[in-house]
């Protein structure tokens, strides 16, 4: 049974598929469990979330099957030439959990890496969408790849760059604040145990170190390259932030940099939202992303496309199989597009040449 966010670090576990099954909201009263199947029901739309919502429960989504296309791009067809005279071809790569191996196998796979693990991709472009570390077995390892990659593809003449995901939020709050509680708003909480609870990884917090936390604080939460408006989360928290990419990428910085628990606290929980692009309003909830900030399509993570295509069944089901994803999902009008291939599930980790050919 999933703890509360207070209990401490007994409740240190690695989330696996079951855990997946049964979804859990925090609400001021206290928690409430859905027990009926996860593609019968849909959880709060972000603007029924109560006032103090946080994510003390594992953030884990489950998401009602809708209107919405997965796409199985061909990496020949997906070729499109660069709009950037003298750039490389630009590629994005969803949420990767501490999955090491699997992120080395699927960027060789994209010819961005050789057989030792160097980047040879030339003036190529990658952007990793966040969520390195928690559930999967070497977030660090993780981390010193990508930025060992960006320091490799700036000499060859293109680059790596990163976005700020909320689990490096997470892990960057669990490691400066551990235990001081923070204004939940759904009674207390704490940085360590939300991070335990939600995939923590103790051979992670015992290999941080000063320049991993550093590298983490100064990560971007939002960019725009080649028309596609690059998120972590499909959230209009973003909103909240600025009125132009610099300014949330600025105040996202300083808020960090203040290093008040309460204020962390709170853009974590922010960047904990999903959903907003989905189901009915979603489109309208991208528009206004895309016309405050710019660019003809977001592309964001976070939530796992095995929920958003609704091939995770309930606990209870006897047929159980594994989510097979084979690219990344469009939805919301054919702006959105999601790159977590649910990775932590058995799923896909997805790298993923843009523009889509779609």
């Amino acid at each position: 049974m999933t703890q509360g966010a207070g209990q401490g670090p007994e409740v240190e576990r690695t989330a696996t598929l079951r855990d997946f099954r049964v979804p859990a909201y925090v609400h001021e009263t206290g928690p409430y469990v859905h027990s009926v199947h996860p593609g019968d029901v849909a959880p709060p739309p972000e603007e029924a979330y109560p006032e103090g919502y946080t994510p003390t429960e594992r953030d884990l989504p489950v998401i009602n099957r809708g209107d919405t296309v997965q796409v199985t791009v061909d990496p020949e067809t997906a070729t499109a030439p660069q709009a950037t005279t003298g750039q490389g071809p630009l590629y994005v790569v969803g949420d990767v959990h501490g999955y090491l191996d699997q992120l080395v196998s699927a960027l060789q796979e994209k010819g961005l890496l050789d057989a030792a693990g160097n980047w040879c991709a030339g003036t190529a472009r990658l952007w990793f969408l966040g969520d390195f570390t928690d559930r999967g077995p070497d977030g660090i390892g993780v981390i010193d790849l990508v930025m060992r990659l960006s320091a490799e593809a700036a000499a060859a003449g293109g680059y790596c760059k990163a976005l700020m995901g909320n689990h490096e939020l997470l892990l960057l709050g669990a490691k400066r604040f551990g235990d001081t509680p923070v204004n939940s708003g759904a009674g207390t909480a704490t940085f360590q145990a939300a991070w335990l609870l939600n995939g923590g990884q103790k051979t992670d917090m015992d290999r941080l170190q000063d320049h991993h936390l550093q590298w983490m604080s100064r990560l971007d939460a939002i960019e725009e390259v080649d028309g596609h408006l690059l998120v972590h989360s499909d959230t209009t928290a973003y909103l909240d932030y600025g009125r132009s990419i610099e300014e949330v990428n600025d105040t996202v910085r300083e808020t960090i940099t203040r290093n008040d628990a309460d204020e962390v606290w709170d853009l974590f929980r922010k960047f904990t939202k999903r959903f907003s692009f989905r189901d009915e309003g979603g489109a309208d909830a991208v528009r206004s992303l895309l016309d405050t900030y710019g660019g003809t399509r977001i592309v964001h993570g976070h939530s796992p496309i095995p929920y958003l295509l609704g091939e995770v069944g309930s606990e209870e089901d006897e047929d159980n199989r594994d989510p097979v994803i084979e690219g990344p999902h469009v939805y919301a009008d054919g702006l959105a597009i999601a790159m977590d291939g649910g990775v932590t599930m058995a799923g896909k980790l997805l790298v993923q040449q843009l523009p889509l050919d779609t």
